[in-house]
């Protein structure tokens, strides 16, 4: 495919293919920043894709304590499934499991006056046993569960927006030292107020296709079309001479408009760190209403 040059890198002249997600934000506080930071990242554990996970969740911002509900120090994380119910299920057992057991944690809703929203303290009061206790403060229900260190303290409902998930950047370089390089400087430019990435360090390396060709049982396989191993082997190789390494970000927003940009900024952020090759991944246009040209992304945010 044609396309541009940003820097080293080559940008194809192709597009990420997205598609329409719910999702809830949470305000977990704690004592420390160490400590909410803790529960962010237990409760953002395991959940990469929808395909093994059902969710897919990440670390937004951290939140200062001036800007609290409690005012101590807090992190601020997003979580994403396909539903409003799948949204419910996932935030009240990740708070249940990982925020709740965690040392001096509290739990705040992310998006007050959202339209619609799921229960979270509202069911988890149940495991104080018949000691928990409410409160309204400014209108809203908070739950006060006693444990052994005190009281957990956790917002009755958490309100559930209109999301996108599965934008993405292909990052390919010469080598594989420096294709991780662009991709951890992408996957840092991209984080901010409505983005989560949700791979590890938010880099995936075992990018997927729709199905397989080897199974028909398999939802997913690895996208054989961008192994470098396999460019000798595959006749559709989408791997030019040159890449000896690629690595997939993919970002989940809380709107078009905020995964657009994020793509911008990695784009530009990898095209700046030794990128040579940058691409996308899509399924034709034929799966996800939400298309992001990478011809679009060209100006620097």
């Amino acid at each position: 495919m044609t396309g541009y040059r940003l820097g080293d890198a080559e940008v194809v002249d192709t597009f990420a293919e997205a598609f329409p997600m719910r999702y809830s934000r949470v305000v977990i506080t704690a004592a420390t920043e160490a400590w909410a930071l803790e529960a962010a990242r237990s409760m953002t554990g395991f959940a990469t894709s929808i395909i093994g996970c059902k969710c897919e969740a990440g670390i937004e911002m951290e939140v200062r304590g001036e800007d609290t509900p409690d005012g101590r120090p807090g992190i601020a994380v997003l979580l994403f499934a396909m539903d409003r119910e799948g949204v419910g299920k996932r935030i009240l057992e990740r708070v249940g499991q990982t925020v709740m057991t965690c040392p001096t944690t509290a739990c705040f809703d992310g998006l007050p006056g959202a339209e619609r929203s799921v229960p979270l303290g509202r069911s988890l009061r149940y495991f104080g046993d018949g000691f928990q206790a409410s409160k309204v403060i400014a209108g809203e229900r908070f739950w006060r569960i006693p444990v052994m260190e005190g009281e957990f303290l956790v917002c009755e409902s958490v309100g559930v927006g209109r999301g996108v998930g599965g934008g993405n950047l292909v990052i390919g370089a010469r080598d594989e030292a420096t294709a991780l390089a662009a991709a951890m400087a992408a996957a840092d430019a991209m984080r901010g107020e409505g983005i989560a990435l949700p791979f590890p360090g938010g880099i995936v390396r075992s990018g997927s296709k729709v199905g397989a060709l080897s199974s028909k049982s398999l939802p997913a396989s690895t996208n054989h079309q961008m192994a470098p191993t396999l460019r000798v082997q595959v006749k559709d190789s989408l791997v030019p001479d040159g890449v000896a390494a690629l690595f997939e970000i993919v970002i989940d927003g809380v709107s078009e408009d905020a995964v657009r940009e994020a793509m911008r900024r990695g784009l530009h952020a990898a095209a700046g760190a030794g990128a040579k090759h940058v691409t996308a991944a899509n399924f034709g246009g034929k799966l996800g209403e939400f298309h992001f040209p990478l011809s679009e992304l060209r100006d620097p945010p």
